[in-house]
């Protein structure tokens, strides 16, 4: 009785290493081995040049079309949506956006205006794409505020 045990449990682990093998695609061969070395010697890859970046539309240079604090820094411009940090509060940045879209001639949509004891959001119309101009800040705590202001179809 205990060889029959033997030959049932030796002919399970069989049952069970073939299963396993198809499986995994049942070559046995070393995955490691497939990967290819990296040549030291290769010349690295350059970096992409602005005419082959031209379908990337983005900047970390500062360069937005919206109005921004003079003390604006982290400024980044992505696809239309411009990103930065201020040392302003919220109610000066929304107090700043206030004075200069007014001047400009927008309006803002009270409606849409929210405000709380961290965030704010507003929408001011009058740009001349047609579009809104969506401004969102968020108090980070530190005496900074990260300020988010795009274009949208609202």
């Amino acid at each position: 009785m205990k060889k029959l045990t033997i030959l049932l449990a030796v002919l399970a682990l069989l049952v069970s290493s073939l299963a396993c093998q198809a499986l995994t695609g049942g070559r046995g061969e070393n995955p490691m081995e497939t990967i290819p070395s990296v040549d030291d010697t290769a010349d690295p890859q350059p970096a992409p040049s602005d005419e082959e970046s031209e379908g990337f539309d983005f900047s970390f240079s500062g360069d937005s079309e919206f109005p921004m604090p003079d003390d604006a820094k982290n400024i980044v411009d992505i696809a239309g949506t411009t990103n930065y940090q201020t040392s302003l509060s919220l109610e000066e940045v929304m107090d700043f956006y206030r004075d200069v879209f007014g001047k400009q001639g927008y309006t803002e949509r009270p409606i849409l205006t929210v405000v709380s004891d961290t965030t704010f959001s507003m929408v001011f119309d009058g740009d001349p794409s047609g579009q809104a101009v969506v401004i969102q800040g968020v108090d980070l705590g530190d005496g900074t505020t990260n300020v988010n202001i795009r274009l949208e179809d609202v």
